[in-house]
């Protein structure tokens, strides 16, 4: 089941990639991370008041306190990585930021030893996080007039700077520490309870973020402007479900957490569909990679 969970994460969470770049990317709206804060906030303040009064599920401020921790770190991250998508090519920024999951591997598999793990198994987890590091490697890298090329084609053009790269970086790090985190958590609250934590938790920052942005700052919200980013929300909400389950189980996390964090390879395949960004052959064999990788997982899976 971890293997069809992480599937269904990565395919949302790619989509959320997708409709948060384009609510994102105007340069002109200093205020448009916060906005997808309250968007996702709000997606997920509904999907939690479902789970708890039709759900049934248990929730207590003991329970949001136990989590919130964890909690912070994504909220973070993801805030992190909202504020990036305004300076960086979705291609550049989802591989970097989707590195925190092979970084979880790497760190899970010294620490539990590799004899755990077959050398097919082994194999799988350096093929998706060599695929999911060297597309951001290989986008890096990139031909300046190669580049300028793809971003004509898609009407934005970034130039290359220290904070375009650095807020993908700390998303990473939050990130990675956060997965590190949830795990441990998990083995002490119950999956549903973790979740709704969660969304609880973003419910009450993205309520904060809307009397910063509309109640103080007096920004509007446009609903063409807007309808992208609750459409990420609520890919995002999808996504964030699937996952609380696919690294609850612990047995398979150094598996899991490449499979998800590789998300950013379809991440790239959509930014190329419908924002224009072409690919290179490099950035090609670096999908290959991780589409390999996950396919000889959900094998030794079955």
């Amino acid at each position: 089941m971890w293997f069809w969970l992480s599937i269904i994460t990565l395919i949302c969470w790619s989509g959320s990639d997708l409709f948060s770049k384009i609510g994102c990317r105007d340069p002109k709206d200093k205020y448009s991370h916060l906005k997808m804060v309250m968007a996702v906030g709000l997606v997920m303040g509904i999907h939690a008041a479902y789970e708890v009064f039709v759900g049934g599920t248990e929730i207590s401020l003991e329970i949001i306190l136990t989590y919130l921790p964890v909690s912070l770190l994504y909220i973070g991250s993801m805030a992190m990585g909202y504020l990036g998508l305004r300076y960086i090519e979705l291609s550049i920024s989802s591989p970097i930021c989707n590195s925190s999951g092979a970084l979880v591997a790497v760190m899970t598999l010294f620490m539990v030893g590799f004899s755990e793990y077959s050398p097919l198994a082994l194999g799988a987890v350096a093929l998706v996080c060599i695929g999911a590091i060297g597309l951001g490697v290989v986008d890096y890298l990139e031909d300046d007039e190669l580049r300028l090329e793809r971003q004509k084609e898609s009407n934005y053009i970034y130039s290359k700077s220290i904070i375009a790269l650095a807020l993908p970086v700390c998303y990473c790090i939050l990130d990675a520490i956060g997965t590190f985190a949830d795990n441990r958590v998990l083995e002490t609250l119950n999956e549903d309870s973790a979740n709704v934590a969660y969304e609880l938790t973003f419910l009450i920052m993205g309520i904060l973020c809307f009397i910063y942005v509309v109640l103080i700052k007096k920004d509007k919200l446009i609903p063409k402007m807007e309808a992208p980013k609750y459409i990420g929300a609520i890919c995002e909400t999808a996504g964030q479900f699937a996952y609380i389950y696919a690294i609850a189980d612990t047995a398979h996390l150094a598996m899991s957490a490449p499979i998800i964090s590789s998300y950013c390879a379809a991440s790239v395949l959509w930014s190329r569909i419908f924002l224009k960004e072409k690919l290179s052959a490099k950035h090609y064999l670096m999908i290959v990679f991780v589409v390999i990788g996950i396919a000889i997982m959900g094998l030794l899976d079955m």
